[in-house]
């Protein structure tokens, strides 16, 4: 601008006072240079420009200053979203909508949806001051009925109706019966008195009597004639065989198939048992309180059902000829059957569940048998007089297997308190206590067929082996792993000839184990639930029996 200012023109040559004039008023002065800052127009603000400025958004959960109220209050400010209804865009803090929150007792609130259920209608909640028709919601003509009663307050009048007869005198204000009331018989105010005076052990009397009147012991024959053309049972073995019963194999083989199917139990199959001497009968204990009687041979017919005990059956063992035999039940009953006839013979008990029940095998004892019972005891009945004529109390938790050894002259038990005990027969001490950290219980227990070995079902899902003579020492060589027995009371054996050791599995497995080597040589599934015993046919080359929680009984060969 200075440069522009001092540029002059063609008059200014001339010299004239009028061009001394012009250059004097165009001389720059510093009062009239002008900011640049103060170019722009001045702008009065009404208000305080912040206020527009600091919006709140819905969704905010935290704000870092003091807003006022009506920053907060402001209605929502910006474009509306096309694509949601005014419904959606609504406030809500349910579902449904928006529900103010209100104080109501918990008591108020449940008498008043009482009342509405059971009445149909309710105070509303919103109406204060006095209590008219027009303060309930629902039926206004039940309320104005009902006098405004809530469900509270009419239980009350109903009992004090109740308590008083038609004519206004006390329900309960005579004791005396009235002519034709009904009486208890002589016989019922004998059960109250002894009732008050022990109501434990009127219970039991009771308990007992029922069960006992539900046992109707009794036996089903499912073959239409008892005997053949020659007076002959079902006990006697059959002679249109190939194998020779009573003489064991010289060389046995693993099965390979299943070819015979037994149906008819209801449950879970326990324990399976072959008939002594000849094994041409199998008998079957199972949850559904029966014991069955099959031909394992022929047709391989059911043959007959036992019914008596009123719970599932645990455990079943023949005497030594096959003419009898034990069943222990859960409802702690112990009974001898006659197996031609299907009679029950005698039935023996001592409160508690047995778990496991073995004849003596002398044979001038077989009017003797043991039973390892849930209470820790093992007790041994004479069968002819029904009597507990020795006792063995020296374990610590339920027996669950007894096996004999030596001829009889000792028996080997297994227990829960994880130990195995050795006693001498008719001695009540123990003279072998078998212990160790590392043992699990041992709910099975076979014999191997020369009878110095026997093995041991452990929870921890092996076979243990140990001798069945003099020392008892375990034969930590013969170990058997490969199959899952924890948690089940899985049965195990061994064949005829001892060269493969068979065992039930928790997952419905028929396994099978070389003696010598200890290899799993095959693992069958057998059932679709647990395998719980299984039998090598002591006759046979190759043909074992399974039974299994599925109810089914299967034959191998």
């Amino acid at each position: 601008m200075s440069l522009v200012a001092d540029y002059g023109s063609s008059d200014d040559e001339a010299g004239g006072p009028a061009s001394a004039a012009g250059a004097a008023a165009s001389a720059p002065t510093k009062a009239m240079v002008l900011d640049p800052h103060e170019t722009a127009p001045a702008v009065t603000f009404q208000g305080d420009p912040n206020k527009d400025l600091r919006l709140v958004a819905p969704d905010t959960k935290a704000v870092f200053y003091n807003p006022t109220y009506d920053e907060l209050a402001r209605p929502q400010v910006g474009p509306v979203n096309p694509n949601k209804r005014d419904g959606a865009m609504a406030m809500k803090n349910t579902w449904n909508g928006f529900v103010e929150g209100g104080e109501v007792s918990e008591f108020n609130f449940e008498d008043q949806r009482r009342t509405y259920d059971a009445f149909g209608y309710a105070l509303d909640p919103s109406v204060s001051g006095a209590v008219s028709v027009n303060s309930f919601v629902g039926s206004r003509e039940a309320a104005e009925a009902n006098k405004g009663n809530t469900y509270t307050t009419s239980a009350g009048l109903r009992q004090k109706r109740r308590r008083k007869g038609p004519d206004g005198e006390h329900k309960w204000a005579s004791i005396l019966p009235k002519a034709g009331a009904i009486t208890p018989t002589e016989e019922e105010l004998a059960t109250l008195e002894q009732w008050r005076a022990d109501p434990d052990e009127a219970s039991a009397k009771k308990k007992v009597k029922t069960k006992e009147e539900k046992a109707a012991e009794r036996s089903v024959l499912h073959i239409p004639d008892e005997i053949d053309y020659l007076g002959r049972t079902y006990m006697h073995a059959p002679s249109d065989i190939d194998t020779k019963l009573g003489e064991p194999p010289g060389r046995c083989f693993l099965p390979k198939k299943e070819i015979h199917k037994w149906t008819g139990h209801t449950k879970g199959v326990n324990a399976v048992r072959l008939l002594p001497n000849t094994a041409h009968l199998l008998l079957s204990a199972s949850n559904d309180n029966n014991v069955k009687l099959w031909e394992v041979y022929g047709k391989r017919r059911l043959l007959r059902t036992f019914h008596g005990h009123t719970a599932g059956v645990r455990d079943i063992a023949f005497n030594n000829d096959g003419s009898r035999y034990l069943s222990a039940g859960y409802d702690k009953m112990v009974r001898l059957w006659d197996t031609e006839t299907g009679a029950c013979i005698r039935k023996f008990t001592n409160k508690k569940i047995p778990h496991c029940v073995k004849f003596h095998p002398d044979q001038d004892k077989q009017h003797l048998f043991v039973s390892g019972t849930q209470d820790k005891k093992i007790l041994c009945y004479d069968v002819n007089s029904g009597d507990v004529v020795q006792e063995y109390d020296r374990h610590l938790g339920a027996v669950n297997s007894i096996t004999f050894v030596e001829e009889g002259r000792r028996m080997v038990t297994t227990s829960d308190d994880k130990s195995i005990r050795v006693w001498e027969w008719d001695i009540p001490v123990d003279m072998k206590y078998i212990a160790d950290p590392g043992m699990h219980s041992m709910p099975a227990v076979a014999l191997h067929p020369n009878k110095k070995w026997m093995i041991l079902q452990s929870l921890d899902n092996k076979i243990m082996t140990f001798g069945a003579s003099d020392r008892f020492r375990q034969n930590a060589k013969k170990t058997f792993k490969g199959h899952m027995s924890a948690g089940y009371a899985c049965g195990l054996g061994m064949s005829p000839d001892g060269s493969y050791v068979i065992s039930g599995d928790g997952e419905g497995y028929l396994v099978i184990y070389d003696w010598k080597s200890t290899k799993r040589f095959a693992k069958i599934r057998a059932h679709d639930q647990v395998c719980m015993d299984v039998v090598w046919h002591p006759y046979e080359t190759s043909k074992v029996i399974t039974a299994g929680w599925d109810g089914l009984i299967k034959l191998w060969d």
